[in-house]
């Protein structure tokens, strides 16, 4: 392995700019994390106009930082306040808020903070590894390959990802058939224009996912009943003891490996992550019944995978194109919008970009280690400040956003169109990440698939005659009977076959019973994206 790209990468990454834009990344991704409500995909949403003046590198570098930063941000209010910041730290409230009752707070959150920095810093160590292997072997891709591999992204996200399958695949199929709007780049016949000059080029990516994300995600918090903030819990004691480190190492060695398999996965992340590692870890127990009262296996399993997921999931975006979870989609409109093409091509074609943003994660993880303990204060107040107050200023900087990228109106009103539909997605139970993840690949699955029948004289069966795609193909077949079959396996079970356990026991019977509430932070958003 050629170790000179890697190394001009910290040199890239070690620019003052650069470690500036990190350094801006990583703040900015921990107050999103503490705040309810704007997560990173909302936030990379609304600052996606402010990367169009700025360098690919630096603006990649810092909407990482945000993303990875977040998951940091969202353990601090999880343990003080038992107030889930993101929704990949729903799990972290069970044990780290019991902790903090106990006196244990700065345990937790010390605890919390070296599991963070391990597990992202082993994922960085796997991405840093994995990424060119996987770019090599993806230079063997052409249409038909990338064809089968986008429709295998839309679907694993739609099966496999947070929420219910059916309005999930409903979703992405909305978004493939937007992502056709326009004029058709192979025959110039417009489609689904409306005799409207605005629409005849597309609707770009811009308005969709401030839409989306940004105003759809504000309206919709402003809606929910959010509780009066109680005083958090005291800090004391911030290094965790001898005995601390002990019980929590092995849990910090799976949540790693979990964080990072999962991470890698479409549809997977942080949110998956996090629950699968605190249910590996009260099932390995020998005294399962700690979990819920303040094990801190508890706070170092979830907390040490949701950060090496969230750093894995950049793998499939950096080496094939393919964004693993809705925020990864906005890294690929960021990308795209810096005239880069995320795939196999990336490694060749801008190493500076590929290998500056992957050891900017290093320097980031670094400091968000050193800061997460000592602004836990400033987190605090800033939880005081109303919503009612944050949702307009950050409405009307969505607006000026969006404006500013074409100085476009008609661009102004599809942000509010999409704002209005994806308040009413959420308020139904529909999430925006499949649509806004099936609208950044419909161009190349439609545009792959074309060339494909274009190169097999129109035969579809074309596509089993190559061994990789005929490969994904059997893959996409196997994603999509594994429900049936399991729902048919199921149905043949015995009537006196107990059930088995279900993820919300994970809360432990103290949990359940000294807080009923514990989710009420966060209404149905929480319930909607920890599901």
């Amino acid at each position: 392995m050629d170790l000179t790209p890697i190394i001009d990468g910290f040199g890239v990454v070690l620019q003052p700019e650069n470690l500036l834009y990190c350094l801006v990344g990583v703040v900015i991704g921990m107050l999103i994390g503490v705040l309810p409500g704007l997560g990173p995909a909302a936030t990379i949403a609304i600052l996606l106009p402010i990367t169009y003046g700025v360098e690919p590198v630096s603006a990649i570098i810092m909407l990482a930082g945000i993303f990875y930063g977040a998951q940091y941000g969202g353990t601090i209010t999880s343990v003080l306040l038992r107030l889930p910041g993101e929704a990949s730290s729903v799990v972290t409230v069970f044990d780290g808020f019991a902790m903090a009752k106990q006196g244990r707070a700065g345990a937790a959150l010390g605890i919390a903070a070296i599991g963070s920095f391990i597990g992202g810093t082993v994922s960085i160590l796997g991405l840093t590894i994995l990424a060119p292997v996987v770019a090599g072997y993806a230079l063997d891709f052409g249409p038909p390959e990338y064809a089968a591999l986008g429709l295998l992204g839309v679907l694993l996200v739609a099966t496999i990802g947070n929420g219910g399958k059916l309005k999930a695949v409903i979703a992405a199929a909305v978004g493939l058939l937007i992502a056709t709007v326009g004029r058709d780049t192979f025959t110039g016949a417009e489609r689904f224009t409306f005799g409207s000059l605005n629409l005849a080029d597309g609707i770009d990516f811009v308005p969709i996912a401030m839409g989306l994300f940004g105003l759809g995600e504000i309206l919709y918090n402003l809606e929910q009943n959010h509780k009066k903030v109680h005083a958090p819990a005291k800090v004391t004691r911030v290094w965790p003891t001898r005995r601390d480190l002990k019980d929590s190492s092995g849990a910090i060695g799976r949540g790693s490996g979990i964080g990072f398999g999962l991470g890698v996965l479409p549809g997977g992340g942080a949110v998956l992550s996090s629950l699968v590692a605190y249910a590996v870890e009260k099932r390995r127990a020998k005294q399962p019944e700690r979990f819920g009262r303040g094990a801190i296996e508890g706070v170092a399993a979830p907390e040490t995978a949701n950060n090496a997921a969230a750093t894995s999931s950049f793998i499939p975006l950096l080496t094939l194109g393919i964004p693993a979870n809705a925020t990864m989609a906005l890294m690929f409109g960021a990308l795209l919008i810096q005239g880069v093409q995320p795939g196999p091509q990336l490694v060749d074609e801008h190493p500076d970009l590929f290998w500056g943003v992957i050891n900017s994660m290093y320097v980031g993880n670094i400091l968000l280690l050193i800061m997460s303990i000592p602004m836990v204060g400033i987190f605090v107040r800033i939880l005081k400040v109303r919503p009612a107050i944050l949702a307009p200023i950050t409405a009307l900087i969505t607006l000026l956003g969006v404006y500013t990228v074409r100085n476009s109106v008609f661009d102004i009103f599809l942000v509010i169109v999409f704002g209005v539909v994806g308040y009413l997605m959420k308020k139904v139970g529909f999430e925006p990440g499949p649509l806004v993840l099936a609208f950044v690949l419909g161009e190349m699955i439609e545009s792959s698939t074309r060339r494909s029948l274009l190169l097999f004289g129109g035969d579809p069966t074309g596509f089993l005659t190559r061994p990789i795609s005929g490969t994904i193909l059997a893959v996409i077949v196997a994603v999509v009977l594994f429900p049936l079959v399991r729902r048919i396996f199921r149905g043949s079970r015995p009537a006196h076959e107990p059930a088995a356990p279900s993820t919300p026991d994970a809360s432990g019977p103290a949990d359940q019973a000294d807080h009923p509430d514990h989710a009420d932070h966060h209404g149905t958003r929480e319930t909607t994206e920890a599901r």
